[in-house]
């Protein structure tokens, strides 16, 4: 299709699954912080006043897991008091010695498992994003600054959506936007709509995409008072559209949040974006997607694949011989080159994984032909 309605979402900080990446991703800087050569997979679940963090651990720091997920719930802005019940084992040593191997009296470094991953790039807009899931976390981001700049009215639990029109495959209005935000019950729906649509939709959005007949659906259940882990439970890895194109593209097989580095569903995704914005960048396509894929215990990728979707400039096959002659998808080139054992994962928890130009996946680079 050419002409159509293309919708993305996304969700605020306050959302119970975005916690519990919050806590895991928390988790993952923390190890990180003490000793670069964690291996982590420590998830968490929320309900109610009660969190379960759980999963593998391979690491000489001591984390207090307990002390970082309460003070993720207070730093989001939720005042209860939470608890948190931890069940976290040392990592399988099957798995352990699979991923970090030694040849030549070097650490060699594979992937700790098998699975496919994806970067997508386009041109939409100037952070080579699609403008669907760009404009979602415009809104998200704005909900939140609008929450903590007038304490007392908007509480932490949002969602928003975006629906935009495509004529010949370019983004020209948008028709539809959602917004659902927990608030205050001293808040009236009229305020509500009125502070949301004057201090919320109108920053974020560029009059030029709206129209008379945007059509704009403001808390659309009514009240919103109860939100989130006493409105919904929560759990890492719920929301990897939100964090990755918003559906514009393909997902892979795994999330990214409670991940090291070592873990290629979380690095070889975003050395796939990587490349997939260079190509975008360097005009030899309007759109493009890398597939990568690994197995368990080896460091190179049993495959790579790139698609331009009738867009590109060269074909596919001019186009993976570019990223041959540019790119390293060994794991452990991908952690050097993009300098990923370090704590970096809590800033990418929210409002997405990609197109934030100060992560090192995001850099533009020089491509050689």
């Amino acid at each position: 299709m050419k002409d159509y309605i293309f919708t993305s979402e996304s969700v605020t900080e306050g959302h119970p699954d975005k916690v519990c990446d919050q806590i895991a991703d928390s988790i993952v800087d923390e190890a990180l912080r003490q000793d670069p050569y964690s291996n982590m997979a420590v998830e968490a679940t929320i309900k109610d006043d009660f969190i379960l963090v759980y999963g593998e651990a391979n690491t000489t720091a001591t984390i207090d897991f307990e002390g970082i997920a309460k003070d993720v719930l207070k730093r989001i802005g939720y005042p209860e008091e939470y608890h948190v019940h931890v069940v976290v084992n040392k990592q399988s040593p099957e798995i352990h010695n699979a991923v970090n191997k030694t040849a030549d009296g070097k650490l060699e470094v594979a992937a700790g498992d098998q699975g496919i991953m994806f970067g997508y790039a386009c041109n939409e807009t100037d952070e080579y994003m699609p403008a669907p899931i760009y404009y979602a976390h415009k809104l998200s981001r704005q909900l939140t600054k609008v929450r903590r700049d007038e304490p007392g009215k908007l509480m932490p639990d949002g969602k928003t959506q975006v629906s935009i029109e495509y004529k010949d495959d370019k983004p020209v209005r948008i028709d539809t936007i959602v917004v659902s935000s927990q608030h205050s019950a001293d808040l009236s729906q009229e305020e509500l709509k009125e502070l949301i649509m004057e201090k919320v939709i109108k920053p974020a959005i560029p009059a030029e995409l709206l129209d008379e007949n945007t059509k704009y659906f403001i808390n659309p259940s009514g009240s919103f008072v109860v939100g989130g882990s006493f409105g919904d439970s929560g759990t890492t890895g719920r929301k990897i559209v939100c964090d990755t194109y918003g559906g514009m593209g393909h997902i892979g097989g795994g999330c990214f949040s409670s991940k090291d580095p070592t873990k290629v569903d979380r690095s070889a995704a975003y050395y796939s974006r990587w490349v997939a914005k260079n190509l975008v960048a360097a005009g030899l396509a309007d759109k493009c997607e890398v597939e990568v894929a690994y197995a368990i215990g080896r460091k190179e990728p049993v495959s790579i694949c790139v698609e331009s979707f009738g867009t590109g400039k060269v074909s596919e096959e001019e186009m993976l011989d570019i990223v041959n002659k540019n790119f390293n998808f060994e794991v452990g080139n991908i952690l050097d080159e993009l300098d990923l054992r370090r704590p970096i994962y809590t800033r990418t928890t929210n409002y997405g994984h990609f197109g934030d130009p100060d992560l090192p996946w995001e850099k533009i680079i020089e491509l050689k032909r």
